[in-house]
């Protein structure tokens, strides 16, 4: 069984530990078994390409790198603050699910 996380791809949020504490973004990649995430514009790292057909000049190429999840928090669109987050269950027509909730202000964070 996969551990659960936070945050979701697609979700905005802020670091909060770390070198690039306060820096904003969106979510890209949600990698739950090593429970990182994917930051855009966050943790940009150089990485060496070889020279493939594909891609004949080679050389050094900016990407963004995997971090911590624990790092990051979802911000709440009703307060637009870096929020933690609780899990809520939710029946509609008969349907029982899951939802994140803001922990500050009670606005589900799941559309």
């Amino acid at each position: 069984m996969q551990p659960k996380l936070h945050v979701k791809k697609g979700d905005t949020v802020v670091v909060v530990s770390g070198r690039y504490r306060g820096k904003t973004g969106r979510v890209i990649a949600v990698f739950p078994k090593n429970q990182r995430v994917v930051v855009e514009g966050v943790n940009v790292v150089k990485k060496a390409m070889r020279a493939t057909p594909d891609n004949p000049q080679g050389g050094f190429h900016e990407m963004e790198a995997p971090m911590h999840a624990s790092k990051v928090r979802p911000i709440c669109p009703s307060c637009g603050k870096p929020v933690r987050v609780k899990k809520k269950l939710l029946e509609e027509d008969g349907k029982v699910r899951r939802v994140r909730v803001c922990n500050h202000c009670g606005a589900t964070l799941d559309g």
